[in-house]
């Protein structure tokens, strides 16, 4: 009885440990278009929590996004809690194959995305300053989109493979 009992939780725990895939979001409503969606003005309100769960900083994004066939152009003004400021411009474009690829001048190598159903997966290292010093931190970024007008996105970040914390966003079409 034992036996079976711990294989089981064996069984439950390596279950749990599965990654959620983007092409488990493929029946979701509404479908996520990026090409419509980040096309034009939006805003996003967002904030950074470290492992621990203690949000570190807050922030505002004003978002401008142009496309020109399968290329996007994506304008990012950040506006933090302590008054800095930054801005990032990524070049998203669309694969033949549905895929997207994005850069950025603090992304290193090219953004990977996917999308199924309401569901997008970035994947990238991103350069961050902190302090004065530049960190490439891996994140896992999901975006959904909730309706015509709002997109959460939650991004997680890993260093080393170690845990640092993570982003959420929440996405207005003006």
């Amino acid at each position: 009885m034992f036996k079976i009992l711990s294989l089981s939780i064996l069984v439950s725990f390596l279950a749990g440990c599965s990654s959620v895939q983007v092409s488990d979001y493929k029946n979701e409503k509404p479908i996520l278009k990026l090409e419509e969606y980040l096309n034009g003005s939006l805003i996003a309100h967002g904030f950074f929590q470290d492992r621990k769960g203690l949000i570190k900083q807050r922030f505002t994004v004003d978002l401008r996004g142009t496309w020109v066939g399968d290329t996007g152009t994506l304008e990012e003004d950040f506006i933090y809690s302590d008054g800095k400021k930054s801005r990032r411009v990524w070049t998203i474009k669309k694969q033949t194959d549905g895929s997207y690829t994005g850069t950025a001048s603090d992304v290193v190598g090219e953004a990977k995305g996917e999308i199924a159903g309401n569901a997008l997966q970035w994947k990238y290292t991103l350069a961050l300053d902190v302090d004065g010093s530049v960190y490439n931190v891996k994140f896992d970024d999901w975006m959904y989109l909730m309706d015509e007008k709002v997109m959460i996105n939650k991004s997680k970040m890993y260093k080393f493979g170690i845990y640092l914390g993570e982003v959420t966003l929440s996405f207005y079409k003006k």
